[in-house]
């Protein structure tokens, strides 16, 4: 089992220069990876700074040699998906190959969603979710790509940069594992880092629902999980135990960082 920390680019100390020192502290104290929340407002507070993640985590690859950084997750209906394949691409080639693309729907609530005109019912962020997902990993090949899908429209486009990674970037799905359209998404990919229940009533993951999600998914697979016991999860089969990092100053946060991961 691998252990990381994440935390929401939000406020003072999480800034690109901040989360670059908290990436390098993180490395430097046993963590295995440093995942960012991926907002641009954070949980919908306006009040708070909020820093680009992508920016950040290039700042955060150039200060570490080995852990694993990433988004989890990024709300891919936001964003144009061959932009995304890109940024992605140029991240894991910045870090060596240590980038992971952890994926949503969004928060249907985000201010930058419904009030900037984007489609905000979920079915309908789903579908361009999925439909994403198909585009980026076929241009990540380095072939063009045709795709006509109901929201998005390739003609034998092209992207000539690689991932360092293959046969590609990990793809991880967040969401909600009792939602039967998130289990068959994160069978399709590389792994889970998904909730269990609702943002606002969430229940705790349990090693028997990592037990299931193992036993839809044939070969190597990642699943993700925080709280709860991590040997019991490890027993059960995950692979990473998480830390969140609720919005602190800087010294709290890197008190917490400083103790590194669980022992087991």
């Amino acid at each position: 089992m691998r252990f990381s920390v994440t935390v929401g680019a939000v406020g003072p100390g999480r800034d690109p220069r901040g989360l670059a020192e908290l990436a390098r502290v993180a490395e430097e104290s046993g963590w295995d990876a440093l995942f960012l929340e991926d907002y641009l407002v954070y949980q919908g507070d306006e009040s708070e700074p909020t820093w680009d993640p992508w920016v950040c985590l290039a700042a955060m690859a150039m200060t570490t040699s080995r852990i694993r950084i990433g988004t989890t997750v990024t709300p891919v209906p936001r964003r144009r998906p061959w932009k995304l394949a890109a940024e992605a691409v140029a991240l894991d080639q910045l870090s060596g190959g240590r980038f992971i693309l952890g994926v949503g729907i969004g928060d249907p609530n985000d201010p930058f969603m419904g009030r900037a005109g984007e489609p905000t019912e979920p079915r309908v962020l789903a579908e361009m979710l999925d439909e994403a997902l198909e585009v980026i990993d076929r241009l990540w090949t380095g072939s063009p790509v045709s795709f006509a899908g109901k929201h998005y429209q390739l003609d034998g486009v092209r992207l000539a940069a690689r991932p360092v990674q293959q046969p590609r970037i990990p793809i991880w799905v967040g969401g909600n594992l009792l939602v039967p359209a998130v289990r068959r998404r994160i069978a399709r990919w590389d792994g889970s880092c998904a909730y269990k229940g609702s943002t606002d009533a969430p229940q705790q993951i349990t090693p028997a629902d990592v037990r299931a999600l193992l036993a839809e998914r044939a070969g190597p697979f990642d699943v993700k999980v925080s709280g709860g016991d991590p040997a019991e999860f490890a027993a059960a089969g995950a692979t990473w135990w998480g830390r969140w990092i609720p919005p602190a100053s800087t010294e709290d946060t890197l008190a917490v960082i400083r103790k590194g991961p669980p022992h087991i």
